[in-house]
């Protein structure tokens, strides 16, 4: 039977990205990625910038965690090599080829970010393979799940009578809290003075250890009922304190670059992310186990909408900053209603183009 709340929390998730993406464009904070904020911190405060430190520190491991859950499930349905097919078409031909379909228009406009074409004096052509590399974006997410899904098979190869799965099944609700001590661990992976010379701050972005590791809790601990029901009784109190580690983190670090690695492996930066990904399964395990119209269609083109949203953030986000004079919270607001309503069209319209449908969200016919 299929369980609702995983695919209801996904498409939660994927909306708080696209809200994530519209305050961390204009952060203030040092955020590596932004176009800056409307002033100078700590000398303009942007309070909204909040959202990031709510965010960050849970919702993509949010996602690797269901991406693990989901990949035992398909694996019980489905041959090993079927499932992999399926994924390199869903997830690595919109991460590689997408880029040169769609996603140079990311990198032409991140390109632009200062009002003037940095490439200039560059030929088109390398203009657009450049534009092609540099507008991966949110692709990131995909393409490291790919790579996941990869070292999955001989991962799993080796509990081929699901010995180690099971024996992870057995865990209490105290074991499942202390697994985030693992992952405390592997974020501690992640390389702490990235040299700018060098591909280490590409790597902290990707952190393949610290994602490996959470896509794997997934597979092997959260994909047993036995250990949602675990989580589905303690919603409450887990939800409890991670609001509380919460916010004792925001107040004690904002205005700092929560993205650096030393932010990121604190300790209570950690506490706060694994409380609050327990906290959400077990709340939408309890609360959101059904679907209707609504939950349907977002289900089917949550992924979709992952995949199309950063170019409205970034064409629209850049462009009323650069080119207009409006107040900062109506950028946010059209921004905000921007992304949230040309998304789903840019989608419905993309996935009707054959060839675009498969080279951009891996769909077939």
């Amino acid at each position: 039977m299929r369980k609702y709340w995983i695919d209801n929390l996904r498409w939660v998730t994927v909306l708080l990205v696209l809200l994530y993406h519209v305050i961390y464009l204009y952060n203030n904070k040092g955020v590596f990625g932004g176009i800056g904020g409307f002033g100078e911190y700590p000398e303009f405060h942007q309070y909204q910038d909040v959202v990031m430190y709510i965010l960050y520190p849970w919702f993509m491991p949010l996602l690797f965690l269901l991406a693990g859950i989901s990949a035992r499930y398909a694996l019980q349905k489905y041959p090993a090599k079927d499932w992999f097919k399926s994924r390199t078409r869903k997830l690595l031909v919109p991460g590689t080829i997408g880029l040169f379909v769609f996603h140079w228009m990311v990198g032409y406009f991140n390109s632009h970010v200062a009002g003037q074409d940095m490439l200039a004096e560059v030929p088109q052509p390398v203009k657009y393979i450049i534009w092609s590399l540099t507008g991966i974006g949110p692709l990131w997410f995909i393409q490291l799940l790919w790579v996941l899904c990869l070292v999955l098979l001989p991962v799993r190869a080796l509990d081929r009578k699901d010995k180690f799965w099971n024996w992870c099944g057995k865990a209490g609700i105290v074991p499942i809290i202390l697994l985030g001590v693992l992952f405390w661990a592997a974020q501690l992976t992640m390389v702490q003075n990235p040299s700018e010379q060098s591909m280490e701050g590409l790597l902290n972005l990707y952190k393949p250890i610290f994602y490996l590791v959470i896509f794997l809790m997934g597979y092997f601990v959260f994909s047993h009922d036995e250990v949602q029901e675990k989580l589905k009784d303690a919603w409450i109190p887990l939800l409890a304190f991670a609001v509380i580690a919460g916010g004792i983190l925001i107040g004690t670090t904002f205005g700092e670059t929560n993205t650096t690695p030393q932010y990121q492996c604190s300790p209570l930066n950690c506490i706060y992310g694994w409380l609050m990904c327990l906290a959400m399964m077990g709340w939408f395990s309890a609360e959101f186990d059904r679907t209707g119209k609504f939950a349907g269609y977002m289900t089917r083109t949550s992924y979709g909408l992952y995949i199309v949203h950063y170019l409205v953030v970034a064409s629209i986000g850049i462009m009323l900053k650069m080119y207009t004079q409006l107040p900062p919270w109506s950028i946010y607001i059209i921004l905000t209603v921007a992304v949230f309503t040309l998304s789903p069209l840019l989608y419905e319209v993309l996935r009707r183009i054959p060839f675009v449908r498969w080279a951009v969200f891996g769909e077939k016919k």
